[in-house]
């Protein structure tokens, strides 16, 4: 499990260092920065992907990415006697993104590239990653580290030199693969790339879920729903089809789900109180469909090591909030889950009746997204890799 999230200069995450738990709420006001948090996240997760340049690409690159602020916020200018301004540079340009757990911890750190003739100057470099063991680190701790293109990974009482065996524009999570060297590379890529997002699923007319699709064994719901009836018939077959049903009685009662199969084409069905026939896909109402899609995602046979999910509450009826907490609380147990929510709703009814669930209230302070009622030495103790 992560328990520690940190994030240096990614837009208005100047500097924050939060604590995860079990289930972790992520709310607050609309522009405090939880969209940025959830964004951190996804990039971290596109690192072991070695995705992550591309990321930054498309957000306008790292100088549109990077916390347009001071670098410093001097006492008078947070007690108001003096407006914001621009300060001396003291340190390197730096996006800085990284994770701790029990048992390992990963960080990884984005500068501008030297002036070049280039057309991809705004693409940024790796200029530091590591890699170490527990929740802090040490240099006593250090697994893996790269700079620039060098490499070294721990051998014993010395280290194992690679000079020039990552690209610049790569992270050794995705390049370097030594299992017997480096086993802990591999180990934190895979569980990396196991993490799922859940931020665009869609329920319009159009939406890949509402289509008849040709159906395999999903154990894994697709980022876009595409393959939700696939996913629910892999529910009913091997996981855990009577909480299948317990949701569907929850929030719909007296209906009942069906998986129309013709051949190798899948349908969802709902059949309701009252009607003469199932409802297929394409007619039921967008609440309806959206709360199938996060059954599926939340029922999965093979939950990923991280689920995080953006808004579940959209499209919803308020009658389907609790049901839609009681699906994520009992995934909560099988695995770690983030949600980041605007419904007071689903907030309460996530961390009022749950003992493992925390809640994380952001704010906003001179542009800068803090954590509600986080002093400056209250959150988990945190080392970034030096250049």
């Amino acid at each position: 499990m992560i328990r520690c999230l940190a994030v240096e200069n990614y837009r208005s995450l100047r500097s924050l260092v939060v604590e995860l738990d079990q289930l972790t709420v992520v709310t607050g006001a609309n522009g405090t920065g939880k969209s940025s948090l959830y964004r951190a996240l996804r990039l971290l997760a596109d690192s072991a992907r070695n995705g992550a340049v591309a990321a930054l690409a498309r957000e306008g690159g790292l100088p549109s990415t990077l916390w347009a602020g001071p670098e410093t916020i001097g006492r008078s200018v947070r007690a108001g006697d003096h407006p914001v301004q621009g300060t001396v540079r003291r340190g390197p340009v730096a996006l800085r993104l990284g994770f701790a757990g029990d048992d390992l911890g990963y960080a990884i750190d984005f500068g501008l590239p030297q002036p070049a003739r280039s057309a991809f100057q705004l693409d940024p470099l790796v200029k530091r990653e590591a890699v170490w063991a527990g929740p802090i680190l040490r240099p006593a701790t250090l697994l893996a580290e790269r700079a620039g293109t060098m490499l070294r990974v721990r051998d014993g009482r010395s280290w194992a030199t690679f000079p020039d065996s990552v690209g610049p524009f790569d992270s050794m999570l995705s390049e370097y693969t030594d299992p017997q060297r480096a086993p802990e590379l591999l180990t934190l890529r895979e569980r990396v790339r196991s993490w799922r997002f859940y931020d665009q699923i869609r329920t319009d007319q159009g939406a890949p879920a509402r289509q008849v699709r040709i159906g395999t064994r999903t154990p894994v719901l697709a980022h876009d729903g595409a393959d939700l009836a696939a996913a629910l018939q892999t529910i009913l077959e091997v996981g855990d089809h009577a909480a299948l049903a317990a949701a569907i009685e929850a929030a719909f009662p007296g209906s009942a789900l069906e998986i129309g199969i013709e051949g190798p084409r899948f349908e969802v069905r709902l059949r309701q109180p009252g009607m003469l026939r199932s409802l297929g896909a394409a007619e039921l109402s967008d609440g309806t469909l959206r709360y199938l899609l996060w059954t599926a995602a939340l029922l999965s046979p093979r939950l990923p090591e991280l689920l995080v999910l953006n808004e579940p509450e959209t499209s919803l009826h308020p009658e389907l909030v609790r049901p839609l907490a009681d699906l994520i609380a009992a995934s909560a147990e099988r695995t770690q889950v983030v949600v980041v929510s605007h419904s007071r709703s689903l907030i309460d009814a996530l961390t009022a009746d749950h003992d493992n669930a925390t809640r994380i209230e952001l704010v906003k302070d001179l542009g800068e997204t803090q954590v509600e009622g986080q002093g400056r030495f209250d959150h988990p103790p945190w080392q970034w890799p030096k250049r």
